[in-house]
């Protein structure tokens, strides 16, 4: 390739913002430079994609931009100097920064500074009140940590990886201003890497001519900063080859890309991949080795918060088009993992805990959690890992972790020595992490109970109080908790009670919303369903027709994004029939001889919660009755399993105990009518389907013992 003229490639810069339109037939770059002129935005973003359709611009210059990023973002920068148009609106004046500039314009004119010294001249930087970026190719695959090598140095390349940990943001100096004590100059000096050697002596032509040394000293307020954050970047984990540990990368933020990442992301960085040498002693030792780093020029977030989701036009019609399907909510749930077999119930509560309610902050500064936590004990074999990985996969922001790699700092926070500044700084956990998410705990039952005593305070108060090595402060955890977790013996053992089998404290079982009890038990047919299910998807590679297309975990995304944004409220009218509800749960945990959960308060306000999620996924603004019914229905269900159990010891079949069920209800509401609609709310908090109601009433109809009304299926009992 030929040497580059770079006096032609900045008259075709600045050919190429002055032109450039975009679909609209607008010039794209022209506009920006009038917002920045109107100090309404501070960067100005060159898209590679732009220059690509340009039609003066050919392939080589394209290279030469990829190759030399850094030089060429000065070209663009100086061809927007030239075009920078006057301000067409007010805007609020920076003392600091205006006012220096326009005395140091007038001090130029009058003659105070000659032009021949070039630590005299006022460097462009200064007079600069906006940052150049050149964003990579929106096509261009990104790279591993590993495929990066020494032929990238100085060019464009675009890397994926997690973010590890993120620094405070410092100012960078940019240009040093001194003046001069002795003839009253300002000198410039531009600082281009981390550090420099300040200047002492003034070298301005009356200083030398007089023979006089002038001491220089540095104005702060006259020099230019620069926003400056550092980010470490780490592989992500199906990128590390056998046998390997992840690579990390050193990225370099600064300006308006500070503050874009947080732990925990999942990013894309476009950025010039670039050597930073040593200083001071680990120069001496390193010798001519030299350090690496990416100067960003891009991020993009894989999985955007629900807080920062756009919808886009063809998303929103499709998220109106799914609310009006009368059966969105098992579709969404269904949807949820489809390649495992059964668990509906389990994946409805998991799509609520996803959806969640809306935190409540009372007058008096008091807080009420709207996460919703979730807790899967089953047998070996159930899915729950999997169900775990999936939710986490699905949520923009999930950390999944394990109970015996997890502990109680690990979970909550650790004290840590800063590299940078030697300093002992905090450094988040999985539940600090995972803070406006989901933290996923696997294996949970095997968690050392010091440790496990880390997350009651997460669970309620949702913060991390710290007080170690001198720092003592509260850190924000508002985390949803999805833990899975065996029995103490490892499989449910039927002969011992509930309570023992479960093995949690009750301090910590009363914190979760639903305690799901998943039991393996042998049954013919849904063993033969569940083996060709998982056949299905061992060859397919795919899960059976479900009668619907399952939703993309984005179309996901973007509807639970857009149910969130509702926040509906409890009315007045079901006040008395939530109180009723909760109190015959506590009046049936009573009478029980071996309860399987403990039922306080806060139980009832986990009834408000789901029934506030089912309520947003309906985008309704207020609560139904039927989402309060659903939501004690999900409570009754988790315990399924134990209930389906003592039927078949109790010698029931489903028929006798849903006539069982009804015939009780009829006696405790002394009435000989029983509403169609009560009664499928009441045989469905026992797990059982309207199909097979309807086969109890046509079965024991024809015996006489009562009649059903032919157009509404209300039930009268016949008096004997």
């Amino acid at each position: 390739m030929k040497n580059p003229d770079f006096a032609a490639d900045r008259a075709l810069a600045k050919d190429f913002l002055s032109n450039f339109a975009d679909a609209h037939g607008e010039p794209k770059y022209l506009k920006i430079l009038q917002n920045v002129a109107n100090r309404k935005i501070r960067s100005v973003q060159i898209e590679l994609d732009d220059l690509f359709h340009y039609k003066d611009v050919d392939e080589e210059f394209l290279q030469r931009v990829t190759e030399n990023t850094r030089r060429y973002i000065g070209l663009f920068a100086e061809a927007m100097d030239e075009l920078m148009p006057e301000p067409t609106e007010t805007y609020t004046v920076d003392e600091d920064r205006d006012i220096l500039m326009t005395q140091r314009v007038d001090e130029v004119g009058e003659g105070g500074a000659d032009g021949t010294d070039p630590l005299h001249r006022m460097p462009p930087e200064i007079k600069r009140f906006f940052e150049v970026y050149i964003k990579a190719f929106s096509k261009m695959t990104p790279l591993t940590i590993r495929q990066v090598k020494a032929s990238n140095i100085g060019q464009l390349v675009k890397i994926s990886g997690i973010v590890t940990r993120c620094s405070d943001v410092k100012p960078l100096m940019q240009v040093a201003v001194y003046t001069c004590e002795e003839c009253g100059f300002e000198i410039y000096q531009e600082v281009t890497a981390r550090v420099f050697m300040p200047l002492f002596e003034c070298p301005s032509q009356r200083c030398k001519l007089n023979k006089a040394k002038g001491n220089l000293s540095l104005q702060l307020r006259a020099s230019k900063f620069l926003k400056f954050q550092e980010v470490k970047l780490q592989e992500l984990a199906e990128h590390v080859p056998k046998g390997h540990i992840p690579r990390s990368l050193t990225v370099h933020l600064r300006g308006e890309l500070t503050r874009k990442v947080a732990p925990g992301d999942v990013v894309e960085i476009s950025g010039i991949f670039l050597p930073m040498p040593y200083y001071g002693f680990r120069a001496m030792r390193a010798g001519l080795v030299a350090d690496t780093y990416l100067e960003a020029m891009s991020v993009t977030h894989f999985k955007k918060k629900y807080e920062e989701y756009e919808l886009k036009g063809d998303e929103q019609e499709q998220i109106d088009r799914l609310a009006e399907d009368g059966d969105i909510y098992s579709k969404l749930a269904r949807s949820l993992a489809p390649e495992i077999f059964g668990h509906e119930d389990v994946k409805k509560a998991l799509l609520l805990l996803l959806v969640g309610a809306p935190h409540r902050k009372l007058a008096d500064g008091m807080k009420i959690r709207g996460d919703l936590h979730i807790c899967l004990m089953g047998d070996p074999g159930v899915a729950k890992s999997q169900l775990l990985k999936h939710i986490i996969n699905v949520a923009p922001r999930g950390v999944y972790t394990t109970g015996r790699g997890s502990s109680g700092v690990g979970l909550t926070a650790a004290v840590q020595k800063d590299p940078i500044t030697s300093e002992f700084v905090l450094e988040g956990g999985a539940l600090v992490l995972a803070d406006m998410g989901i933290c996923a705990i696997d294996e949970f039952d095997k968690m050392e109970e010091s440790d496990r005593t880390a997350i009651h305070e997460v669970m309620e108060q949702q913060t991390v109080s710290i007080a170690k090595a001198g720092i003592t402060t509260s850190l924000n955890a508002r985390t949803a908790i999805l833990a899975a977790a065996n029995p103490a013996w490892g499989r449910y053992d039927m002969r011992r009670t509930p309570a023992e089998n479960i093995n949690l404290p009750p301090a910590l079982l009363s914190r979760f919303d639903l305690l799901w009890l998943i039991l393996d038990r042998a049954d013919m047919e849904s063993d033969l369903e569940m083996a060709r299910h998982v056949v299905h998807v061992h060859q397919n590679l795919e899960s059976p027709a479900l009668g619907f297309t399952p939703l993309e975990p984005s179309v996901l995304r973007a509807y639970i994004s857009a149910a969130r944004r509702v926040i509906p409220s409890v009315p007045r009218e079901l006040e008395e029939y939530i109180a009723t509800a909760y109190s015959s749960i506590r009046q049936e945990e009573a009478k029980s001889n071996a309860p399987t959960s403990y039922t306080t308060i806060r139980t009832l306000l986990s009834i408000l919660r789901i029934s506030i999620a089912l309520a947003r996924l309906r985008f309704s603004e207020t609560v139904a009755q039927s989402d309060v019914d659903e939501a004690l229905r999900l409570m009754q269900m988790s315990k399924y399993s134990l209930y389906s159990d003592d039927r078949q010891r109790s010698g029931l079949d489903a028929i006798s105990d849903i006539y069982s069920i009804l015939r009780d209800e009829a006696a405790r509401t002394s009435s000989m009518d029983v509403r169609y609609a009560h009664a499928l709310n009441l045989i469905s908090r026992k797990g059982y389907s309207e199909a097979q109601l309807k086969e109890c009433l046509e079965e024991y109809a024809s015996l006489n013992v009562w009649q059903i009304h032919p157009n509404t299926f209300d039930i009268h009992f016949i008096d004997a």
